[in-house]
This record gives structure tokens, C-alpha cells and sequence, in this order.
């Protein structure tokens, strides 16, 4: 199975990135992670950077397609990031949330993880097949029935998290126990809430039905979070983050 992959991270109108991604391959595994950093001055980034880096490292010592194996990660990440906040005595409230994603392109199946709300999307045939549940008070108020889903990127509560790295309070990430068997034209979108905030699931699917690879899609969501934030007349924009992953059984373009 072809990966065909777009990247975009920016600062928005914030002084600091508070976003971090990476991506590597070994053995036809590969991993993606996205983290979206909290905590003060400095904090966040560091936060977000240690947990990304930690996840890569361990994914390279001891590439492996599991869950257990991913678990194991984001426990890696989980240490890397308190021992960040022992070292940094300024930096002791920082944390981040965190989504991974594994492919095993031989095999043609996937796992995924998450804490917070940055989010992963699977989509099949074109339509969004399933989609991460936000740790956030205002995904609780939604479960709860006190609050529209269709609400909850306006919702007051929506920056509220209940669950990140560095702030576990007791929740450990969320890791899917069974592969996702995988189909030619699947995809996948990681993204945080500085990207996800300003689209919509039908342009998510809108703009992946109108192109032809990951860099158009991925150009083409980030155009009309531009346009949304422009009609909103929203005074600022946070960090925004996402990976565009499309699955072929052949090369694009072949």
C-alpha cells in the first residue's frame, strides 16, 4: 500500500508554534504524531516537542505493529514530558495533547492513540468513516446531552481539556485494541483544533472528493479555514497543524 502525504504546520497570529509533528518509517510501519502544546511561556512547545520526539525515539528502537507497542510510545512520552516539567522548574503546568497514527503498509491495516483534542479522522469512499472524541469539558457537555456537537467548535468550554500529557489526572490516552483493516482510496487527517476549529466535516470531505493528492486536498482545507476565519471576523488564529494522509494501492499517478 502507497502512502501519498502533505504536511502543514503554522503559528497563526500566536507569538510561539505550540504545535509539533513528525513522521518516520521503519520495517513498512510508519508513525505519524501530532501534539499541540498548553502551559505558559515556552512551555507548550516544549511540552508538545518532547512528547513528539519521545514517540519517534521509541518508535525507532522498537518499531513494532501493535497495541501494546503504541501504548508503550506514549508511555515513553508521558515520562519524557514529566521529567521535562522536574527539570523546568518554570514549566511545571506545561503539557500537550497527542495523536499518533500507525500504518503497516504491508500488511494494510492501522492503530491509532490520542489525548486531548487534537483529532485523527479516517475517511473511506470519500465520507468520513470515524473520528477521535475530544478529552474536552465541552465534548463531556456534549455526551452529556447539554450541548450540540454541531456547537461544540463555538462552545465556551472548547479549550477546556480534561486529559493531556503532563496533566493525566488519572486518564491515560485512548489506543484502539483492534487494526483498522485498510482499503485503497482510505485517508486519513490528523489535525489540532487551530486547524480543525475552522473546517467543517462536510469540507473536510468536500475538498478531499475535489483532488487528485494529499497536497491539494490539504491546500484546499487550509483555503477555506482562511475564508471561514475572514467571514467569522476573527480577531486572531491559533497554531494550526494537520498531516493529509491518502492511501492507493498504486503510486499516484501511475
Amino acid at each position: 500500500m502507497h502512502l501519498d502525504t502533505a504536511q502543514i504546520t503554522a503559528i497563526g497570529s500566536r507569538s510561539t508554534n505550540e504545535d509539533a509533528l513528525a513522521c518516520t518509517v521503519e520495517d513498512e510501519i510508519v508513525c505519524f504524531v501530532m501534539a499541540d502544546g498548553t502551559g505558559g511561556h515556552v512551555g507548550g512547545e516544549l511540552a508538545a516537542q518532547l512528547a513528539t520526539n519521545a514517540i519517534i525515539e521509541k518508535f525507532l528502537q522498537e518499531a513494532s505493529f501493535s497495541a501494546h507497542a503504541l501504548r508503550s510510545y506514549l508511555d515513553w512520552a508521558i515520562l519524557k514530558v514529566a521529567q521535562g516539567r522536574q527539570a523546568h522548574a518554570n514549566q511545571r503546568q506545561m503539557s500537550t495533547t497527542i495523536a499518533a497514527l500507525l500504518i503497516d503498509q504491508s500488511n494494510r491495516c492501522a492503530l491509532l492513540a490520542h489525548m486531548g483534542d487534537t483529532r485523527i479522522y479516517q475517511f473511506r469512499q470519500g465520507r468520513i468513516k470515524t473520528v477521535t472524541k475530544d478529552h474536552s469539558q465541552a465534548q463531556m457537555m456534549v455526551d452529556a446531552g447539554f450541548a450540540d456537537y454541531g456547537q461544540i467548535r463555538r462552545h465556551p468550554k472548547r479549550n477546556v481539556l480534561f486529559a493531556a500529557i503532563g496533566a493525566e489526572g488519572g486518564f491515560v490516552p485512548e489506543v484502539t485494541t483492534e487494526a483498522i483493516e485498510l482499503q485503497d482510496g482510505d485517508a486519513f487527517l490528523l489535525c489540532t483544533d487551530g486547524f480543525w476549529e475552522w473546517v467543517y466535516e462536510h469540507e473536510m470531505e468536500y475538498c478531499l472528493a475535489a483532488s487528485r493528492t494529499s497536497n491539494e486536498w490539504l491546500s484546499k482545507m487550509n483555503a477555506i479555514a482562511e475564508k471561514n476565519i475572514n467571514t467569522s471576523k476573527a480577531i486572531s488564529r491559533d497554531n494550526f497543524s494537520a498531516f493529509a494522509i491518502c492511501l492507493h494501492d498504486k503510486p499516484v499517478g501511475k
